[in-house]
């Protein structure tokens, strides 16, 4: 992997997972979160976590491409910008469609390809965790990664030839489990269980480390939660 400025690049062709990330318009994203930053800070602390994702995930050797949905053309640029391809959310059906979409969209190009889903806030996200969950994965035909709260899920992955069948929203953990996919128990998984939708789930990815794009527009949340 090598820095260019503002981009990175995986420099190792041989990674097999193709992640697919989806985004919500900036406008919409985090509304809880914007309660706690203000109205003003909200989307660009979406568009700093999605960038901080990103760049995490491309940064796994064992990635081989991010493929972002979404429709807002300013996150559309900076993610592009990263290194991610963009594709537009052509279904406009929600966050599960968008991830079947995402996921079709891989496979058009790479029709072997191991897909995987993954959350868009994980500003902690550290890729030696994300490729331990992966190598995890690849043992099963569909794995999915419980958020930190044990209710959610931020990462499902499904081997070549299985379908991906998303149920993110809400009690998805319980919904991937009874689908059928296996659980991921691993330890020390943290940055890749933290996602971030209010105040304090912000706090505990701070804890963690962020990335660089999250750690400066959160300088005065962490200053105010110092106080």
């Amino acid at each position: 992997m090598r820095t260019e400025g503002e981009i990175v690049t995986n420099t190792d062709p041989t990674g097999p997972w193709s992640l697919v990330v989806p985004l919500k318009p900036l406008a919409r994203a985090k509304s809880r979160l914007g309660r706690a930053v203000g109205e003003a800070l909200r989307p660009r602390m979406a568009l700093a976590f999605a960038q901080d994702t990103v760049s995490a995930a491309l940064s796994c050797r064992a990635v081989a491409d991010v493929v972002v949905v979404t429709d807002d053309p300013v996150a559309g640029a900076a993610l592009t910008a990263l290194g991610a391809r963009v594709v537009r959310d052509a279904p406009a059906g929600g966050l599960n469609a968008a991830l079947e979409h995402g996921a079709r969209s891989v496979r058009a190009r790479r029709p072997g390809a191991a897909v995987a889903a993954l959350n868009a806030d994980l500003p902690a996200l550290r890729p030696a965790e994300l490729g331990r969950v992966l190598e995890f994965s690849g043992a099963f035909p569909r794995a999915f990664l419980g958020d930190t709260q044990g209710i959610g899920t931020t990462f499902l992955s499904a081997m070549p030839g299985v379908e991906l069948r998303p149920a993110f929203g809400g009690a998805s953990r319980a919904r991937h489990l009874s689908s059928g996919a296996v659980e991921i128990t691993l330890p020390g998984l943290e940055s890749v269980r933290r996602d971030v939708d209010t105040a304090d789930d912000l706090e505990e990815a701070l804890a963690l480390g962020v990335g660089r794009f999250t750690a400066g527009p959160s300088a005065p949340v962490a200053h105010a939660a110092d106080r």
